[in-house]
Protein backbone atom coordinates (compact mmCIF):
# COMPACT_ATOMS: atom_id res chain seq x y z
CA UNK A 1 0.00 0.00 0.00
CA UNK A 2 1.32 3.32 -1.00
CA UNK A 3 1.38 6.12 1.26
CA UNK A 4 -0.99 8.84 -0.33
CA UNK A 5 -2.00 10.72 2.64
CA UNK A 6 0.56 11.79 5.24
CA UNK A 7 0.65 13.56 8.96
CA UNK A 8 -0.71 17.33 8.60
CA UNK A 9 -2.72 16.79 5.05
CA UNK A 10 -5.99 18.75 4.29
CA UNK A 11 -8.50 15.45 3.37
CA UNK A 12 -12.42 15.69 3.04
CA UNK A 13 -14.11 12.32 3.93
CA UNK A 14 -16.23 10.86 0.30
CA UNK A 15 -17.69 8.07 2.14
CA UNK A 16 -19.59 6.84 5.58
CA UNK A 17 -21.21 8.28 7.93
CA UNK A 18 -19.06 11.65 7.92
CA UNK A 19 -18.93 12.10 4.24
CA UNK A 20 -18.64 15.75 2.83
CA UNK A 21 -16.40 16.91 6.03
CA UNK A 22 -13.17 18.43 5.83
CA UNK A 23 -10.24 18.01 8.38
CA UNK A 24 -6.43 17.79 9.31
CA UNK A 25 -4.87 14.48 9.89
CA UNK A 26 -3.68 13.66 12.89
CA UNK A 27 -2.03 10.45 13.07
CA UNK A 28 -1.33 7.73 10.52
CA UNK A 29 -1.24 3.82 11.16
CA UNK A 30 0.46 2.93 8.15
CA UNK A 31 0.65 -0.78 9.44
CA UNK A 32 -3.16 -0.93 8.72
CA UNK A 33 -3.65 1.78 5.98
CA UNK A 34 -5.97 3.69 8.46
CA UNK A 35 -5.73 7.65 9.53
CA UNK A 36 -6.76 9.62 12.43
CA UNK A 37 -8.73 12.90 11.22
CA UNK A 38 -9.44 15.80 13.37
CA UNK A 39 -13.64 16.14 14.18
CA UNK A 40 -14.42 13.30 11.97
CA UNK A 41 -15.48 10.00 12.82
CA UNK A 42 -15.74 10.79 16.65
CA UNK A 43 -16.74 8.04 19.07
CA UNK A 44 -18.32 8.52 23.17
CA UNK A 45 -15.30 7.23 25.24
CA UNK A 46 -15.41 7.17 28.99
CA UNK A 47 -12.79 8.03 31.02
CA UNK A 48 -11.36 7.56 34.30
CA UNK A 49 -10.61 10.33 36.89
CA UNK A 50 -6.85 10.01 36.93
CA UNK A 51 -6.15 12.80 39.25
CA UNK A 52 -7.57 15.67 40.98
CA UNK A 53 -7.12 18.33 38.32
CA UNK A 54 -8.33 15.75 35.75
CA UNK A 55 -12.10 15.63 35.60
CA UNK A 56 -13.40 11.79 34.28
CA UNK A 57 -16.60 11.42 32.30
CA UNK A 58 -17.96 10.93 28.52
CA UNK A 59 -15.27 12.42 26.12
CA UNK A 60 -15.98 12.58 22.20
CA UNK A 61 -12.72 11.21 20.85
CA UNK A 62 -11.67 10.74 16.79
CA UNK A 63 -11.05 7.27 15.53
CA UNK A 64 -9.32 6.08 12.45
CA UNK A 65 -10.65 5.92 9.29
CA UNK A 66 -9.86 3.32 6.39
CA UNK A 67 -7.51 5.64 3.83
CA UNK A 68 -9.35 4.88 0.74
CA UNK A 69 -12.53 6.99 2.11
CA UNK A 70 -10.66 9.91 2.07
CA UNK A 71 -9.46 11.80 -0.38
CA UNK A 72 -6.71 15.16 -0.33
CA UNK A 73 -8.26 18.71 -0.22
CA UNK A 74 -7.12 20.99 -2.78
CA UNK A 75 -7.32 24.93 -1.31
CA UNK A 76 -7.66 25.90 -5.42
CA UNK A 77 -10.16 23.82 -6.50
CA UNK A 78 -12.33 23.71 -2.99
CA UNK A 79 -13.15 19.90 -3.03
CA UNK A 80 -11.33 16.44 -2.72
CA UNK A 81 -9.30 15.56 -5.90
CA UNK A 82 -7.11 13.39 -7.16
CA UNK A 83 -3.59 14.05 -7.22
CA UNK A 84 0.26 12.94 -8.87
CA UNK A 85 3.56 13.41 -8.28
CA UNK A 86 6.38 15.97 -10.30
CA UNK A 87 9.67 17.28 -9.81
CA UNK A 88 10.05 20.72 -8.65
CA UNK A 89 13.59 22.80 -10.14
CA UNK A 90 14.95 21.89 -6.19
CA UNK A 91 14.96 17.85 -7.08
CA UNK A 92 12.42 17.67 -4.92
CA UNK A 93 8.71 15.67 -5.18
CA UNK A 94 5.64 17.76 -5.01
CA UNK A 95 2.24 16.38 -4.85
CA UNK A 96 -0.28 18.14 -7.43
CA UNK A 97 -3.80 18.68 -8.33
CA UNK A 98 -4.88 16.76 -11.42
CA UNK A 99 -7.31 19.19 -12.39
CA UNK A 100 -5.81 22.42 -11.83
CA UNK A 101 -1.65 21.45 -11.59
CA UNK A 102 -1.59 23.52 -8.49
CA UNK A 103 0.87 21.88 -5.90
CA UNK A 104 -1.31 20.78 -2.82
Amino acid sequence: MSLRIKKGDKVVVITGRDKGKTGKVLRVMFDRGRVVVEGVNLVKKHFRRRSENEPGGIKEIPSSLHMSNLSLFCSSCGKGVRFGTKISADKSKIRICKKCQQPI
